[in-house]
């Protein structure tokens, strides 16, 4: 499976914002945008032409940065995305959020979507009581995803929790720390995604 194993710090930087990609590491001094607030490269200093292409382009290298896909991947979300009914640009950041790597993330059972994705390829999560190791699954309002039986003493689970515990669970989904399982209650309205995409950029970048 194709994927980005390069630094996950470079990457904030060439958006020239913090993605979070890292977890708690991306709140302390140790974050590569404290350090080097500016793109990669021996250019990286240099102030680029914001031209209306670059921005939207950029827009679209960040949304697929914070999810952790790649363009053919991203392209086809965004195919489906205008296939269905409603705003586009909503449609696409909802099929991203509804990734099941997204939603471990976003339950607390991870420190990253990187670590989310990890987890779920190894088989740590189920769905519905089946063990699920895709971390592109669509999750869908009304399952039940739970940490699998022999994997709830996880140190990295834990460890995701303590440091997850000041951050709010978004509101269409639900979480029993007890149980080390969440609900999805409905699919993500547009309010209730923070990631922080300009979704109408990439719509108008991929209508060209």
């Amino acid at each position: 499976m194709a994927r980005y194993t390069g630094a996950d710090c470079r990457q904030c930087r060439r958006e020239g914002e913090k993605l979070f990609l890292k977890g708690d590491r991306c709140y302390t001094d140790k974050c590569g945008m404290e350090k080097r607030p500016y793109p990669p490269g021996q250019a990286g200093k240099k102030r680029p032409r914001d031209s209306e292409y670059r921005v939207q382009l950029r827009e679209k290298q960040k949304a697929k940065r914070i999810y952790g896909v790649l363009e053919k991947q991203f392209r086809t979300y965004y195919q489906i995305a205008t296939r269905q009914p409603g705003i586009t640009g909503e449609n696409l950041l909802r099929l991203l959020e509804s990734r099941l790597d997204n939603a471990v993330y976003r339950l607390g059972f991870a420190a990253s979507r990187d670590e989310a994705r990890q987890m779920v390829r190894h088989g740590h999560f189920t769905v519905d009581g089946h063990r699920v190791d895709i971390p592109s699954f669509r999750v869908r309002p009304g399952a039940v995803i739970a940490v699998g039986e022999k994997s709830k003493d996880m140190t990295a689970i834990k460890a995701a929790l303590i440091s997850s515990s000041k951050i709010e669970v978004p509101g269409w989904l639900e979480v029993d720390v007890e149980k080390l399982q969440g609900r999805v209650l409905s699919l993500p309205a547009r309010e209730q995604i923070e990631a922080p995409i300009r979704e109408q950029l990439i719509v108008e970048l991929y209508s060209k």
